[in-house]
C-alpha cells in the first residue's frame, strides 16, 4: 500500500517542479536573446534549478532566485514571472528590456529585491509597486521613466532602497517620501525634475545611510532637517541649484563619510563645529560661493578627499593639513589663497593628486609632495611659485603629470626630472628656469607633451629627444636653444606640434622629416635656419600651419607645397629666390612672402616679370568666359528638366493603399492623416533631396514631414547616384532615430513609403533651426542666456551620440542649421544623413570615399584624410560655439575665410571686444568668453588637443554654474574620482 501511494504521489512532484519550468520556458520564448544565454533552458530538464540564472531553494526545490544580469536579452516585461510564488529576488539588469512596465507587476508578492536597472523602460511608474508587501529593493536606474513619482510610493511597508537615478522623471521631489520610515538608500540624481526644494520631510528618514540627490533640479536653501540623519554616511547634493549658507545642523551628521555639495551657489563660509564630524573622509563643496578661510578644525579631520576648488576662499592654508594620514587628494584651485605652502604637505599624507593651480601662493615648492612615493598629478600652473624644482621630485617616479607653468621658478631643472619615466605631460613654461635639457630625457619613455615656451633654456636640444617616441607636442619656443635640431628628431613618428620659434637655432633642417606623418604644425620662425626648404615637408598631408619666417633659408620654394592645405603659412624674411609655386601666387599671400628679394611673382613687393603673366591673364579670362557661358546652359537646360520632372510627378495622384508606415513610438495618427497635408501651401523648406511640410493634426499638434523623393524609375547614371545617395540617407536616418532616444535628438515618429517616395516623420520645431534664426533679422531673439542653453543641449545630444550609444555614432554634419529649436529654444540635433557608427574592433578608423560635411565647419584632418571618428563632430560643434558667440557665418563670403581663421586673427591682432557679437548684453562678457575659449578649443587643428564630448558638457555646465556628474557609486563606497585641473579648459582668451 506505501509503495502504490508514493507512486501516486511522486507525479504530482514532478508535474509542480515542471510547472516551474514551463514558465521559464515561455518568458524565454518572450525574449529575443543575441548572445543565446538562455540557451541551456532545456525543455526536457526534469527541473529550471540547474538553467543559467536559476537559483532554487535547496530544501523545497523551487525557483527563489532568477538573475539574468548582462544578457543582452531583449523585450517587455515578462509578467508570467509573477506566477513564481517563491521567487524573492529577480535581476534583469543592463538589458534591453523595453515598453511600459504593466501594473500588474504588483502580483509578484513574494519579491523582496527588484532590480531593472538599465534598460529601455518607459512611461510612467506602475502606483501598483506600493502594493509589493515584502519589497525591500527596488532598482530602476538608467531607463526612460517619465511623470511623477506616484503618491503611493509613500506607503511601502519595508522599502529600504528605492533608486531611480538616470530616468525623465519631471515631476516635483515628493515630499511623501518622508513616509517610508525604513529607507536606507534613497538615490534619486540626474533626474530633470521641476525646480524643488529639498522637502523638510526627509529629515524623517532617521534610518537613511544614503541620500543621493545629484542633478535633480533642486532650489532654494539645505533644511537644517537634514541634520536629523544621524545614521547618514553619504550626503550628495552636487550640481543643484542650492543657495544659501551650508547649514549649521550639517556637522551633526556623526556617522556622515562624504558630503558632496559642489555645483551650486552655496555661499558664506564653511560652518563652525566641523570638527565634530569624525567620520568625514570625503569633502567636495567645490564651485560655489563660498567665502572666508578654509578652517583648521576641517584640515584636523582624518580626510581622504579635500575639494574646494573654484570658490572665493582667501588665506594661508592650515598647516594641520600636512597631519592628515590619509589625504590622498587636494584640490584648491582657482580660489584666493596666499601665502606659502605646509613645508611638511606630503609627509605623513599618501599623496596623489595636488592641484592647488589659480591661486596666489608664494614661496618654495615643499620638497615632502611626494614622500610617500605615490604622488601622480602636480598641478601649481598660475601661482607665484619661487625658487628651484626640489631635488626630491626628480626621484618621484610616479608622476604622470606635472604643470608648474606661469609661477617664478628659476634655476636649473633637476636633471632626473627631465626622465621621469610615467611623465606624459610635462609643462614648465613661462618662468625663469636656466640650463640645458639634461640627456636623462632618454628615461622620460611616455612623455607625450613637452612644453617648455617663455623661459631661458639654453644649450643645444639633445639627441636624446628623438628617442621620445610617444611625443606629440614640443613647445620650446621662446627660449635662447642654439645649434641645428638633433638628426634624430626626425624619428618623433607621433609629433603633432613642432614650436622653436624665437630661439638661436641654426643650421639646415634635417633630412628625413617625412617621417612626421602626423605634423599638424611647423613653427621655427626667427632662428637662424639656413640651406634650403627641403622637398619632403610637401609630402606632409597632415601639416596645416607652416612658418618658416625670419630666418636664412635659400634656394626655391619646393613645388610640393601645393600638395599641402595649408591654414597658415609664412616664409616672409627669408634668403628665398625663383618663382612662387602657382598656387600660392595670389595677392591674399603677398605678406607670406616679403622680404625675399629674389623670388618672383605677379605680386606688389616682389620682382616684376609681368610680360608674359598679363597675356597667360589675357587667354584665363576668355578660358573663364566660355566655361562660365557653358555651365549657364548646362543649368538651363538641367532647371527646365527638374521643373518638367516635378510638374509630372505633381500631376499623379497619390495611391494611400500603397504606403508602408513604420513606427518608433506610440503614434496618435495614421498614414493617411500625414498623406493629407503634403500641400504646397505647407512647405516650410526645400533642400537637394526634397521637400519639408508642417503637418497640422486633427488634435492639434503639429509634426514636420521630410518628402524624399526617390524609387526604381529608370533614369540616366547622375540620377541613380543621386537616388542612391538619398536612399542611403533614408536608410541612415531610419537607422538612427528609429533607436536612440534622447531629449536632445529630434524625435522621429514615424516613416511611411511607396516605390517612388518617402516620408520621413518628425516633431515639429517651432522656432526653425539655429543657423536660420541666428544668421536672420531674427537673431536679435537670441540673447545669451539662449545662447547658452542652445549650445549646451546641443552638446549632450552629442555626447550621447558619442559616449551613450553602443557603437558610438558620429554624426558627420554637425551645423547651425541641424540644430533645431523648440517653442522654448531647446535644442535638437537632428539630420542623420550621413551619420556612421564608429569601428569599434580596434581596427581605426574606417575610411569614407567622400566628404560628408557642410562648408566651414569639416575639420582640416577630415579632408585630407577622410577618417571617421568623433573628433570630426567636436570641430564642427566647436564652428557652432564660434556661431553662437560671434553671431558670424560659418564662411564669410565677401572675404573668403572661414570662422575659425576669422576667429583666432581678430583675437591675436584686435583683442576679444572685436570677435564677440556687438548684440549680446556686455553683463555676460566673462561667460561668454569661457564659452568662446571652449569653442576655439574644440577647433584645434590638431585632433589630440579637441576634448571629448563628454568633457566639452563638462566644461560647458562648469560655466553656468552646473558639472558633469561623477561615476555612479557602488553601495556607497568611497572610491578615488579623477577630476581634471581647471588649467586643461584652455586659456586663449
Amino acid at each position: 500500500m506505501l509503495l502504490l501511494l508514493l507512486l501516486l504521489v511522486s507525479p504530482l512532484l514532478a508535474l509542480s517542479i515542471n510547472q516551474e519550468g514551463l514558465f521559464l520556458q515561455r518568458v524565454k520564448q518572450g525574449f529575443d536573446d543575441p548572445t543565446g544565454a538562455l540557451s541551456n533552458w532545456n525543455d526536457r530538464d526534469d527541473t529550471p534549478c540547474n538553467w543559467y540564472g536559476v537559483t532554487c531553494d535547496p530544501e523545497t526545490r523551487t525557483v527563489n532566485s532568477l538573475d539574468l544580469s548582462n544578457t543582452y536579452i531583449t523585450g517587455p516585461f515578462p509578467t508570467l514571472l509573477c506566477r513564481l510564488h517563491d521567487l524573492h529576488s529577480l535581476s534583469l539588469f543592463n538589458n534591453s528590456i523595453n515598453s511600459t512596465l504593466p501594473a500588474d507587476i504588483s502580483t509578484c508578492q513574494s519579491l523582496e529585491h527588484l532590480n531593472l536597472g538599465q534598460n529601455l523602460l518607459t512611461g510612467a511608474l506602475p502606483s501598483t509597486l506600493a502594493d509589493m508587501p515584502n519589497l525591500r529593493y527596488l532598482d530602476f536606474t538608467g531607463n526612460n521613466f517619465s511623470g511623477d513619482i506616484p503618491e503611493s510610493f509613500g506607503r511601502f511597508r519595508r522599502l529600504e532602497v528605492l533608486s531611480l537615478v538616470g530616468n525623465l522623471m519631471d515631476g516635483t521631489l515628493p515630499p511623501f517620501l518622508g513616509n517610508i520610515s525604513t529607507l536606507k538608500q534613497l538615490n534619486l540624481s540626474y533626474n530633470p525634475f521641476a525646480p524643488s526644494r529639498i522637502p523638510p520631510e526627509l529629515g524623517n528618514l532617521t534610518s537613511l545611510e544614503i541620500l543621493w540627490l545629484t542633478q535633480c533640479n533642486l532650489v532654494g536653501p539645505i533644511p537644517d532637517s537634514l541634520g536629523r540623519l544621524k545614521r547618514l554616511t553619504d550626503l550628495d547634493l552636487a550640481l543643484n541649484y542650492l543657495h544659501g549658507p551650508i547649514p549649521s545642523s550639517l556637522t551633526g551628521l556623526s556617522s556622515v563619510v562624504q558630503i558632496e555639495l559642489y555645483n551650486n551657489s552655496l555661499s558664506g563660509g564653511l560652518p563652525a563645529g566641523m570638527r565634530n564630524l569624525t567620520a568625514l573622509r570625503l569633502f567636495d563643496a567645490s564651485t560655489n560661493e563660498l567665502d572666508g578661510t578654509i578652517p583648521d578644525e576641517l584640515c584636523q579631520l582624518p580626510l581622504e578627499s579635500l575639494n574646494l576648488y573654484e570658490n572665493r576662499f582667501e588665506g594661508k592654508l592650515p598647516e594641520s593639513i600636512a597631519d592628515s594620514p590619509n589625504l590622498y587628494e587636494l584640490r584648491l584651485f582657482q580660489n584666493r589663497l596666499s601665502g606659502v605652502l605646509p613645508k611638511d604637505l606630503g609627509k605623513k599624507s599618501p599623496l596623489l593628486w595636488v592641484d592647488i593651480s589659480y591661486n596666489q601662493f608664494s614661496g618654495a615648492i615643499p620638497a615632502s609632495l611626494c614622500a610617500k612615493g605615490v604622488l601622480e598629478e602636480l598641478l601649481l600652473i598660475h601661482n607665484s611659485f619661487s625658487g628651484e624644482i626640489p631635488a626630491s621630485l626628480s626621484e618621484c617616479s610616479s608622476l604622470t603629470r606635472v604643470r608648474l607653468g606661469n609661477n617664478q621658478l628659476s634655476g636649473e631643472v633637476p636633471a632626473g626630472f627631465w626622465g621621469l619615466p610615467r611623465v606624459h605631460l610635462l609643462e614648465l613654461a613661462n618662468n625663469l628656469f636656466s640650463g640645458q635639457i639634461a640627456k636623462t630625457i632618454a628615461s622620460a619613455s611616455s612623455l607625450q607633451l613637452l612644453i617648455i615656451l617663455k623661459n631661458s633654456f639654453s644649450g643645444t636640444i639633445p639627441d636624446e629627444v628623438g628617442g621620445l617616441e610617444n611625443l606629440v607636442d614640443f613647445s620650446g619656443s621662446d627660449n635662447q636653444f642654439s645649434g641645428p635640431l638633433p638628426a634624430s628628431i626626425v624619428n618623433l613618428r607621433q609629433l603633432g606640434k613642432l614650436d622653436l620659434h624665437n630661439n638661436k637655432l641654426s643650421g639646415e633642417l634635417p633630412s628625413g622629416i617625412h617621417t612626421w606623418k602626423k605634423l599638424n604644425m611647423l613653427n621655427l620662425r626667427n632662428n637662424g635656419f639656413s640651406g634650403n626648404i627641403p622637398e619632403e615637408i610637401g609630402t606632409l598631408s597632415n601639416l596645416n600651419y607652416l612658418d618658416l619666417s625670419e630666418n636664412r633659408f635659400s634656394g626655391v620654394i619646393p613645388d610640393g607645397l601645393q600638395n599641402l592645405k595649408l591654414n597658415e603659412f609664412n616664409f616672409s624674411n627669408n634668403r628665398l629666390s625663383g618663382d612662387i609655386p602657382p598656387l600660392y601666387a595670389n595677392k591674399i599671400y603677398r605678406d607670406n612672402f616679403l622680404g625675399n628679394p629674389g623670388l618672383c611673382g605677379d605680386l606688389d613687393g616682389l620682382c616684376n616679370g609681368r610680360g608674359e603673366a598679363k597675356n597667360w591673364d589675357y587667354v584665363w579670362v576668355l578660358r573663364c568666359i566660355f566655361i562660365l557661358a557653358a555651365a549657364v546652359l548646362i543649368v538651363g537646360v538641367g532647371w527646365f528638366y527638374w521643373k518638367y520632372r516635378s510638374f509630372k510627378k505633381a500631376k499623379r495622384a497619390i495611391d494611400k493603399s500603397k504606403w508602408t508606415l513604420m513606427s518608433f513610438h506610440k503614434l496618435g495618427f495614421s498614414e493617411y492623416e500625414i498623406l493629407d497635408c503634403l500641400d504646397e501651401d505647407n512647405v516650410i523648406g526645400s533642400g537637394a533631396s526634397g521637400k519639408v511640410y508642417k503637418a497640422v493634426l486633427s488634435n492639434g499638434e503639429a509634426v514636420a514631414v521630410k518628402k524624399l523623393w526617390g524609387g526604381s524609375n529608370k533614369g540616366n547614371e547622375s540620377d541613380d547616384v543621386e537616388k542612391g545617395q538619398i536612399q542611403d540617407g533614408f536608410e541612415a536616418e531610419v537607422d538612427t532615430l528609429g533607436k536612440i532616444r534622447h531629449k536632445n535628438i529630434v524625435k522621429l515618429w514615424c516613416c511611411c513609403t511607396t516605390k517612388e517616395c518617402k516620408l520621413l516623420v518628425y516633431e515639429y520645431m517651432p522656432n526653425g533651426s539655429l543657423g536660420d534664426l541666428l544668421h536672420s533679422n531674427k537673431g536679435g531673439l537670441l540673447d545669451w542666456p539662449t545662447r547658452y542653453k542652445i549650445a549646451v543641449d546641443a552638446a549632450e545630444g552629442l555626447s550621447y551620440l558619442h559616449h551613450d550609444c553602443v557603437p558610438p555614432i558620429v554624426h558627420r554634419d554637425v551645423k547651425s542649421n541641424n540644430i533645431l529649436l523648440d517653442g522654448d529654444f531647446g535644442a535638437r540635433v537632428a539630420d542623420f544623413g550621413v551619420a556612421k557608427v564608429v569601428d569599434t574592433t580596434g581596427k581605426g578608423p574606417k575610411s569614407m570615399s567622400v566628404i560628408a560635411g557642410s562648408c566651414g565647419y569639416i575639420a582640416p584632418e577630415y579632408a585630407y584624410t577622410l577618417r571617421v571618428n568623433e573628433k570630426s563632430d567636436i570641430y564642427s560643434f566647436g564652428v557652432v560655439i564660434l556661431e553662437l558667440v560671434t553671431g558670424r557665418l560659418p564662411v564669410d563670403h565677401e572675404f573668403g575665410e572661414d570662422l575659425v581663421k576669422w576667429v583666432c586673427t581678430t583675437l591675436d591682432q584686435k583683442g576679444v571686444d572685436h570677435v564677440l557679437d556687438p548684440k549680446l548684453d556686455s553683463c555676460f562678457k566673462e561667460e561668454i568668453c569661457k564659452v568662446l575659449n571652449i569653442g576655439i578649443l574644440c577647433t584645434s587643428p590638431l585632433p589630440i588637443n579637441r576634448p571629448s564630448m563628454r568633457r566639452v558638457v563638462k566644461m560647458l555646465q562648469d560655466v553656468g554654474g552646473e558639472n558633469q556628474p561623477k561615476p555612479v557609486k557602488k553601495d556607497g563606497k568611497l572610491s578615488p574620482y579623477y577630476h581634471e585641473d581647471a588649467s586643461d579648459q584652455g586659456g586663449v582668451v
